[in-house]
């Protein structure tokens, strides 16, 4: 085997006013979300050779980050505008697309998405400075085959999913499943999707070095006969891992500074990767179907979104959110080219609380933060009803 290749994706995500309460009520939690943040392209800086890194930012934290009185707060913690800046960098990053709240995206109804793919986009072209993007990362790992079209339709190439929902369509070996990557094909649209290797991301947001990861590389893909395209996905802001202000104890130190010493050295033929370059190189092969599902988390193996949708509260709260977004576009269809300012604001504001009661955090959880999804939607409610005064 000539090169075992390896992409790194890193989720960061922190919902809707989490670090200004966290800055107001556990300072020293906030100062370690922001450090690890900072801490990514820091630490990449002399590595710009070798170092690869997907990024995918969730709408809500990117508004957060380039707000001026948040980057006024934390001033002195972080230069939020320094490091929206050094994101730009195309030799250390590929940034992801993604939802703006970071919604499970098969949990809402399907008028919502293109909303939150759409308007990740708005932000993410304005802050990274560039038309377009290449890779999909789904909230939560969240994906069903419907999504593909709402991706195609907005110029996406691939989708990340987790490895362990893929149903092979053509005859594959393991290996060829988890470490190639595949088409997937949606009522005549079709896009390529990326296996994540679970056991590998498991292990890389809980703590590993690289002599363990470099010999489960050779180990996994031992029998491939193509080259192999190993992709582990995590938080990048959770997890005392990633968190940890030692660098004897935190990622990036410990394992991704003596991976990458080790590729400048040529000693592993493990390789850092952008996906797309990969694609360019050694394209997509086979046809897969790919099992609605999300990531594991904890306890939860992602098949059943139960740990999202496991009590009653939360399954009342998401047929709420659904009769809600029901009534947000019967009426949106009703008002069709009236372009009254007043009527507008009003849709307008219900449509926002609306996608933000859609964040994942809130049904995550457990019950702990389904009153976030109710206080949000009662002010959907308020702007619909005030909304429909004005079309009488």
């Amino acid at each position: 085997m000539e090169n075992i290749f390896h992409a790194l994706v890193l989720n960061l995500h922190q919902p809707a006013g989490n670090l200004e309460y966290l800055l107001d009520n556990q300072e020293w939690e906030a100062k370690e979300i922001l450090w690890a943040l900072d801490r990514m392209p820091r630490s990449l800086w002399p590595y710009e050779d070798v170092g690869r890194v997907h990024v995918s930012l969730s709408g809500i934290l990117l508004e957060t980050l380039s707000r001026h009185s948040f980057q006024d707060r934390v001033y002195g913690t972080m230069k939020c505008g320094d490091y929206l800046w050094h994101l730009q960098n195309t030799s250390l990053f590929e940034i992801l697309g993604t939802g703006y709240y970071h919604p499970v995206l098969p949990l809402i109804p399907e008028v919502d998405w293109d909303e939150h793919l759409q308007r990740w986009l708005g932000i993410g072209r304005h802050l990274f400075n560039q038309p377009h993007f290449s890779g999909f990362w789904p909230p939560e790992m969240g994906f069903c085959m419907e999504i593909i079209p709402h991706l195609k339709k907005l110029g996406y190439l691939y989708v990340l999913v987790d490895g362990n929902h893929i149903e092979p369509l053509d005859t594959m070996e393991w290996q060829e499943i988890r470490y190639r990557p595949h088409f997937a094909e949606y009522e005549g649209d079709k896009i390529i999707v990326i296996p994540r290797d679970r056991e590998l991301s498991d292990a890389q947001e809980s703590g590993m070095d690289f002599g363990w990861f470099e010999h489960e590389l050779h180990e996994r893909t031992k029998w491939c006969d193509f080259p192999p395209l190993v992709t582990t996905c995590t938080d990048g802001d959770n997890g005392g891992w990633f968190r940890n202000t030692n660098p004897k104890g935190n990622f990036w130190d410990v394992f991704y500074k003596a991976f990458i010493d080790q590729v400048r050295h040529q000693q592993t033929i493990a390789r850092p990767i952008f996906i797309s370059d990969y694609l360019k190189k050694y394209g997509a092969k086979g046809r897969v179907k790919v099992n609605t599902g999300a990531w594991n988390t904890g306890w939860h193996d992602g098949s059943d979104f139960i740990q999202w949708k496991g009590s009653q509260q939360q399954k009342d709260a998401i047929e709420r959110i659904e009769n809600t977004s029901y009534a947000l576009h019967d009426l949106l269809h009703q008002v069709g080219h009236n372009y009254d300012p007043n009527l507008q604001y009003k849709l307008e504001e219900a449509r926002w609380h609306l996608l933000r009661a859609e964040t994942s955090c809130n049904l995550y959880w457990g019950e702990a933060w389904v009153d976030r999804i109710h206080a949000d939607l009662d002010l959907t409610w308020l702007n619909i009803n005030e909304a429909k005064l004005l079309i009488k």
